[in-house]
């Protein structure tokens, strides 16, 4: 079995100040297989990574390509040696061409200047190839997000890739995008790839998956065929504890008794992303948003909360018709908002976990009313505490957390606002399933005081835990809500595919 090894790594060992974060791991992959690396946030993945690619340094252990002791001291090296990463967050030139991202840094060249001809040529064959809806002369920044994916796959297969990295690359992909990658996927095991699967998705390990490797706390938990180990048995392992089973998170909440409303739009809509809409939320109340991707749903909130501007119909707040312009105005009016892209919207990387979480609540008592260094850290320690956040102390650069603790300050910082409406945006997304059941269970218990909370996720099981109705939304427009007993996997889906209005 061991000849057919394209990477091996042993005893790896890895501290940062104050935390270890891995202890003497092993990791084998082989040729032709697609390995998933699973554990909670915090559990090592992104770090073992990071380790292989030369994005840091090892205190312990060796790796070994094809038999050969290898150290990359940087990506590009990695690269070199066979081994490509794909990102969560697309890390291409959004002002290039797709084939200049294709073949940035190896362009093909005729008397010392590029050749746009051939580079464009061997990137609409490998486009085809890899059956990629795009044209090699398409800005990049105009292809949706998940052929920006599978663009940055073409291009490490292109680079005769032996190992490719794919790191939670199905979060920003619907079923048929990530249907076409499993695909693509099939088709570079096949031709000998060895993949590594960094997911939080367990349907999508089982589906596509021949090993997993779980890792907790930055140790080595085993490695197991998928056949092999039940998902119940899967996720025990990664929590370190026996696993409740989370459907049952809404039956201790209790149901609305009156139904005020905190916000009404009737007629809302933004030119260009979203139709017309009329959309209720009540106090202590989670509505859910539901809709393939591209079907609306973050468009519906941005409208709302004036991070684009509504040129249509009327938004009342607390029973009173307000113009909201731009996201300060709906911070005043008590609204509280976390978006999709918590890298490019939502943390301030170089800033700490401190002046994270105060940063909102600042910016909405004003410049004049400047918070004391004791609030301040008052603050950040409650939310710290409250959340549960991994960090090594309040000053800790947000940049050193792990996702799912990212998201927790961002949340942090918007409960500090004490916000009557909430909108949270795939506020799981990439987080591990034991940070997810307490998001979710936050969601209701503020509900249960009295919040009112808009909850957008692509998951429906997440949905139907944490929703008591939901809004269906499809090509930027709202065809339907589902509450009470039409709240079923079938009936979204349903929704979703024929649109309430349309049966």
């Amino acid at each position: 079995m061991e000849e057919n090894v394209v990477l091996s790594m042993k005893d790896i060992s890895k501290t940062f100040p104050g935390v270890k974060a891995l202890q003497h791991v092993d990791f084998t992959l082989r040729k032709g297989e697609i390995h998933a690396l699973m554990g909670e946030n915090g559990a090592g993945k992104s770090t073992l990574i990071k380790v292989l690619t030369g994005v840091h340094e090892f205190q312990t252990g060796e790796i070994t390509m094809d038999g050969q002791k290898i150290v990359n001291k940087s990506p590009q090296e990695a690269q070199k040696n066979g081994i490509s990463t794909v990102y969560q967050e697309v890390n291409l030139c959004p002002n290039l061409t797709v084939a200049e991202n294709l073949f940035i840094g190896r362009e093909p060249r005729k008397a010392g200047f590029i050749d746009w001809k051939t580079m464009n040529k061997k990137s609409t064959e490998l486009l085809q190839d890899l059956k990629i809806d795009a044209n090699a002369t398409d800005k990049l920044e105009d292809v949706s997000l998940a052929r920006q994916q599978m663009i940055a796959i073409a291009r490490a297969v292109d680079m005769q890739c032996k190992v490719l990295i794919l790191d939670e690359p199905t979060s920003s992909l619907d079923d048929d995008e990530v249907a076409k990658l499993f695909t693509l996927m099939n088709r570079l095991k096949e031709q000998g790839v060895g993949i590594i699967f960094v997911t939080h998705f367990l349907e999508q390990v089982y589906e596509v998956c021949d090993r997993i490797t779980v890792l907790r706390n930055g140790e080595l938990v085993g490695e197991y065929k998928v056949k092999e180990l039940p998902r119940v048995q899967l996720v025990a392992k990664m929590m370190g504890k026996d696993f409740d089973d989370l459907a049952d998170i809404k039956s201790a909440h209790e149901g609305l008794k009156e139904f005020i409303p905190v916000v009404e739009a009737e007629g809302l809509g933004h030119q260009g992303t979203i139709k017309p809409f009329d959309f209720t939320v009540h106090k202590g109340e989670v509505v859910g948003l539901s809709g393939l991707l591209g079907s609306g749903r973050s468009e519906l909130v941005r409208a709302i909360y004036g991070a684009d501007k509504a040129d249509s119909g009327t938004l009342k707040v607390n029973g009173k018709e307000v113009k909201i312009k731009a996201p300060i105005d709906a911070m005043k009016l008590g609204m509280a908002y976390l978006p999709e892209d918590r890298k490019k919207d939502g943390i301030i990387a170089d800033l700490s976990v401190r002046e994270n979480i105060i940063i909102a609540l600042q910016a909405k008592r004003g410049m004049f009313r400047p918070m004391s260094r004791k609030e301040m850290e008052e603050a950040a320690d409650k939310y710290i505490d409250m959340l549960q956040i991994k960090t090594a102390s309040r000053e800790t650069p947000i940049k050193s957390l792990s996702g799912g603790n990212q998201q927790k300050v961002i949340i942090g910082r918007w409960l500090l606002t004490n916000p009557d409406y909430l909108i949270l945006d795939e506020p799981t997304r990439g987080i591990d399933i034991g940070t997810k059941t307490e998001i979710q269970k936050l969601v209701l218990d503020l509900a249960d005081k009295g919040m009112a909370v808009t909850f957008i996720s692509s998951e429906v099981e997440e949905m139907l835990r944490t929703c008591s109705r939901m809004a269906i939304l499809r090509d930027g427009k709202k065809v339907g809500e589902l509450s009470g007993d039409e709240l079923s996997q079938e009936g979204i889906m349903k929704a979703i595919a024929g649109g309430v209005e349309d049966e």
